[in-house]
């Protein structure tokens, strides 16, 4: 007799956000290989569409409630290849070969604090002590936002022309300056932290169709705005739970018993 699970098959609705994941995974493979015959464009428009892809696929699961282990576990891997090794590989390739010594160090840098960050992830997912997680931020940076702040030297060599911003003295610190962020226990702000007012609904949705238009036409300076935005706000995102590590702190002190009447 035929097991009904195995006559039925998966539903479509659990394959669905594994293969978003896996095409994620060969973007991020395919930037490694136009970063390798130095069509640096094509090679940073691969991980773009690799982030894109990996901010699809948890959404749609959820949405479809399709979650599972297996697809957990896949994306952790598609995040490590797409945004940690593959924009190790292609940064080192544009321009932190040409350092005489330990060029190849930090582009291994930037790979292993990114495994670093999403093992630590992984460890921790199933802890209910979470204070970061519980008050709607992250834990450092995550790792798509890393490979983005990676690549701004990137984005002002595309915008500008400019060979100074290739140069290794400038790229090997900033790069070690990103992954020390991704493995750092600074509290972040994450897209659960994020609240949007009845009123202002109809002014975020044709923000997000003008972001799209900018992100077509001027991909770029589009990518560069975003790194400046995100990292003007890290301050802010510490001082943020900072006040509610203060607030919970508050209310677990213990309320001191009314003194008795005289």
């Amino acid at each position: 007799m035929t097991d009904p699970a195995e006559r039925t098959g998966l539903p479509f609705r659990a394959f669905l956000p594994n293969a978003i994941t896996a095409l994620a995974l060969c973007f991020g493979l395919t930037g490694i290989r136009f970063g390798f015959s130095g069509e640096w464009e094509k090679a940073l428009g691969s991980i773009i569409l690799a982030g894109v892809l990996d901010g699809m696929d948890g959404r749609i699961a959820r949405l479809l409630r399709a979650q599972s282990k297996f697809g957990a576990e896949l994306d952790s891997l598609s995040d490590n290849i797409a945004f940690g090794t593959a924009p190790a590989l292609i940064i080192f390739f544009w321009s932190l070969k040409e350092a005489p010594k330990f060029g190849w160090t930090v582009a291994l840098a930037l790979a292993v604090c990114c495994a670093l960050r999403l093992a630590r992830f992984n460890a921790r997912i199933d802890n209910k002590d979470q204070p970061h997680k519980s008050a709607g931020f992250n834990t450092g940076v995550p790792a798509p936002v890393g490979a983005g702040l990676a690549f701004v030297p990137f984005y002002l060599w595309l915008i500008s022309g400019n060979e100074w911003f290739r140069h290794w003295t400038l790229v090997m610190p900033w790069i070690l300056f990103v992954a020390l962020l991704m493995i750092s226990s600074l509290p972040t702000f994450s897209w659960s932290s994020i609240r949007i007012r009845p009123s202002w609904r109809l002014f975020a949705l044709a923000g997000v169709a003008l972001f799209g238009a900018a992100l077509i036409n001027e991909p770029w300076w589009t990518l560069l705005g975003i790194s400046v935005v995100y990292l003007a706000l890290l301050p802010l995102s510490y001082a943020s739970y900072s006040r509610v590590k203060q607030r919970r702190a508050a209310q677990a002190r213990p309320v001191p018993p009314p003194a008795p009447a005289s």
